[in-house]
């Protein structure tokens, strides 16, 4: 009998394997109807950074020395080669094109630093999942101007080539991270105040860095976190992306490898995305969800940093419920806001919105639990455009409302993930009425195509998606507030 059961089950899971085998194989022909690869989706980089090149006397310099290797290795491989045609006109891998980002001060793909002459504060900028750090432009100007040594560290895999996030792996952008906090507190001494911000991805490796300084005495501890549209929680989904790798080794399916392919005409963000990417930002909440279940379980996160994160009720790229429970539902401290952008709740929208009666403020409002302040931006009333800021105090169920000097534009409906911590006037996804020279591409935020679907090379989501914050004013305010209290 025993016997019998184990040649069943034998069976059961060999049959199970090739039903799998089968489904992957019918994905990996799938995949092939993709555009074809060019050199930036093929092409592998070998002076990248890895988390094994970290040690104790690798240092901010010997990263940057390797970064300018990396960069001149994407210069031999990629731009030299490229031919002048007609299909490269807007491509970000044509020298000298309209969306080649080395712009005239410098490429902001690299990482960069802003030295106050009176440093007062230092902070650590970490970017998003394929992003640059140029999406921590203008955070970090802002801390700039207040007198905060600013470093903005590239993550590696990034500001290169797509294919560069065919091979990186999670551990790479913790050893950055613990590198970029280690330099920034030498920089400013022990007595400044130390902020670590993450936009994305970045601030799921924020959040699980400062996880990671409650155990270790070695990391320096930030003194406060600045998130925005953090990456806390993702599709489920993404844990098994990685599963291309059964039939994506053949040369034959090589596109298996990548969840989409598109043209590069983005010169601070890949388009194209590899499917490895995704498994590696899953990698980063599984971390972050252990750490947050180890730290509870030590009753350490009564020393966790306060937290300032804003982020959109609605995101299609992470899950805002994430945020909400699993970091700020587990907080154990009264230092900590949550900032969340409602959808436009104009009544005109309300029937071409399914979830607008799904409100964060309704279904928060009622929770006296909550140890956290959770503000809740959205319209003063169902007939007005008009927002308001409505605040909840730690431990307490009474709203308090302030009318705020904005509206919502006309023809937006919500904010969006990537839209997050980009002003309105930035040159290439701002709303194309800035008054910034330097930058002469496309401006993609401002962009509106109009025709018929399916004919550009394109998605139309990818321009329709709002990409700047047109309250970023009201962000940019609550900064200083946070700033003020530190110093």
């Amino acid at each position: 009998m025993v016997i019998k059961l184990i040649r069943l089950g034998f069976r059961l899971l060999l049959g199970l394997v090739f039903i799998v085998s089968a489904l992957l194989l019918a994905w990996a022909f799938e995949s092939r109807t993709m555009p074809a690869l060019q050199s930036w989706h093929s092409t592998q980089l070998r002076s990248e950074f890895r988390a094994d090149d970290l040690n104790e006397s690798y240092h901010l310099a010997d990263y940057l020395t390797q970064e300018q290797r990396l960069f001149d290795e994407l210069d031999r491989e990629i731009y030299q080669p490229q031919q002048d045609t007609g299909a490269m006109h807007y491509s970000r891998y044509r020298r000298g094109g309209p969306q080649d980002p080395a712009w005239p001060e410098q490429n902001w793909n690299r990482s960069f630093e802003l030295i106050p002459d009176n440093i007062r504060g230092g902070a650590l900028l970490l970017h998003g999942l394929t992003d640059s750090p140029y999406s921590m432009r203008k955070l970090a100007e802002i801390l700039y101007t207040r007198g905060f040594y600013v470093l903005v560290l590239r993550m590696p895999g990034h500001g290169t080539i797509p294919a560069a996030l065919t091979e990186v792996k999670w551990e790479d952008w913790q050893a950055a991270s613990r590198l970029g906090a280690r330099h920034v507190r030498q920089r400013i001494g022990s007595d400044l105040p130390f902020f670590l911000g993450g936009y994305s991805n970045g601030g799921g490796l924020a959040v699980k860095y400062a996880l990671d300084a409650l155990f270790d005495d070695s990391l320096p501890m930030p003194e406060q976190l600045l998130l925005f549209s953090p990456e806390i929680g993702i599709a489920a989904v993404a844990k098994f992306a990685n599963w291309y790798k059964m039939w994506g080794w053949i040369p034959y399916f090589a596109q298996s490898r990548w969840l989409g392919i598109q043209p590069e005409f983005d010169p601070f963000k890949y388009n194209s995305f590899p499917k490895n990417a995704a498994q590696q930002a899953w990698a980063v909440t599984a971390a972050l969800r252990a750490g947050m279940r180890r730290a509870h379980s030590a009753e350490r996160l009564a020393n966790f940093p306060g937290i300032l994160t804003f982020l959109s009720w609605t995101d299609a790229t992470v899950h805002t419920s994430a945020t909400i429970q699993r970091l700020y539902g587990r907080l154990d401290n009264l230092d900590s806001e949550l900032v969340i952008f409602d959808v436009n709740r104009n009544a005109e929208l309300t029937p071409f919105i399914p979830a607008a009666n799904a409100s964060p403020l309704l279904r928060l409002k009622a929770d006296e639990n909550l140890s956290y302040q959770l503000t809740v931006i959205t319209n003063t009333s169902p007939g007005s455009l008009q927002l308001a800021q409505r605040t909840k105090a730690p431990f307490s169920n009474h709203v308090e409302t302030t009318a705020l000097p904005i509206i919502w534009p006309q023809g937006v409906y919500s904010l969006s993930h990537v839209a997050i911590p980009f002003a309105p006037e930035d040159p290439v996804y701002g709303n194309g009425l800035t008054e910034e020279n330097v930058y002469r591409g496309l401006s993609l935020g401002a962009m509106q195509p109009r025709g018929e679907t399916r004919l550009l090379i394109a998605p139309l989501s990818q321009f329709m998606r709002l990409r700047h914050n047109p309250f970023f004013d009201y962000i940019e305010t609550r900064i200083h507030a946070e700033i003020d209290e530190s110093l």
